[in-house]
């Protein structure tokens, strides 16, 4: 049996040498007395050795107990400290903040999360994309921003954070090439840039699937930094956020924005974590932010 093993017999040892009597170390540390001597017996059988001198008055401590006392007194210190400097990190915005966002997000976001690290310096940001959800609960991130309907597991804090707007685009040159659509039933004889899993779960993915045969998306693609390139290479018509499509003046909008295609995105927190000074801050910080961004 190894020394972490005993911890409990070595903390009854403790308390005992400290308070000298096993009524007074029951009490402190919340068991029945019985416990106390029951592991004050195992305890000395297991080092062959006697610790403590009983007498009507209660319980000294032998040279071999002074010496036990001595190193669990400072191992109780060394725990005292180790929750101190604990507690401290949670009261501080220090250490990494692992954020985790939409690719079709990120660029939104990494000047908010520029902006907030040179407010606190001593942040290290690791900002995670991805069509992966990434596991709060194994601390894989602190914050998530996620699209659709609302998380659902039962550990995390959800709040609703913003909605991701967007419209159909194509290029100039597509639509000298190919025309204009009138409207959504003049879709015959154009090509679309689209997701490439057919149970992808975007609000606008599943209106392609509902209002588009399969063939006419021509170039599916899984990473939304794809899709952008796509539709500006002319590949097709496709669905651009509202905010990323007015960097580029070559497009054209052929269907504007409609709110079935909003996608709701969501602030996600792990409870564990959700009080603490760095994600309150940041997520307070973010929240701000978002209000200031151009239409998402």
């Amino acid at each position: 049996m190894t020394a972490v093993d005993n911890w409990d017999e070595i903390r009854t040892a403790y308390h005992v040498a400290r308070l000298g009597t096993v009524s007074g170390a029951a009490e402190a540390l919340g068991v029945h007395h019985a416990t106390v001597i029951r592991h004050i017996d195992a305890l000395e059988s297991r080092l062959g050795a006697k610790l403590f001198q009983r007498h009507a008055r209660g319980y000294t401590a032998t040279e071999a107990g002074t010496d036990l006392l001595k190193v669990a007194q400072a191992t109780d210190d060394q725990f005292t400290q180790l929750a101190g400097r604990i507690r401290g990190r949670g009261e501080e915005v220090t250490g990494e903040l692992i954020v985790t966002t939409l690719n079709g997000l990120a660029a939104l976001m990494v000047p908010s999360i520029v902006k907030f690290r040179d407010e606190h310096p001593d942040l290290i940001v690791r900002l995670l994309t991805g069509e992966r959800v990434f596991r709060l609960e194994y601390g894989e991130a602190h914050v998530a921003i996620r699209a659709g309907t609302a998380p659902e597991e039962p550990d995390n804090v959800v709040q609703p954070f913003c909605g991701q707007r967007g419209a159909m685009y194509a290029t100039r040159g597509y639509v000298e090439r190919f025309g204009m659509p009138r409207d959504e039933t003049d879709f015959k004889g154009h090509r679309f840039v689209g997701h490439d899993n057919e149970n992808a779960r975007a609000p606008f993915d599943r209106w392609m699937r509902d209002h588009l045969p399969r063939a006419q998306v021509s170039f599916r693609t899984a990473e939304q930094g794809v899709m952008r390139s796509a539709i500006l290479s002319g590949a097709g018509i496709g669905f651009m956020p509202l905010w990323d499509a007015r960097h580029y003046p070559d497009l054209v909008q052929v269907l504007p924005p409609r709110d079935e295609w909003t996608a709701p995105l969501w602030l996600v927190t792990h409870v564990d974590l959700h009080r603490t000074m760095k994600v309150q801050t940041f997520t307070n910080f973010l929240k701000q932010e978002a209000k200031g961004w151009p239409e998402s």
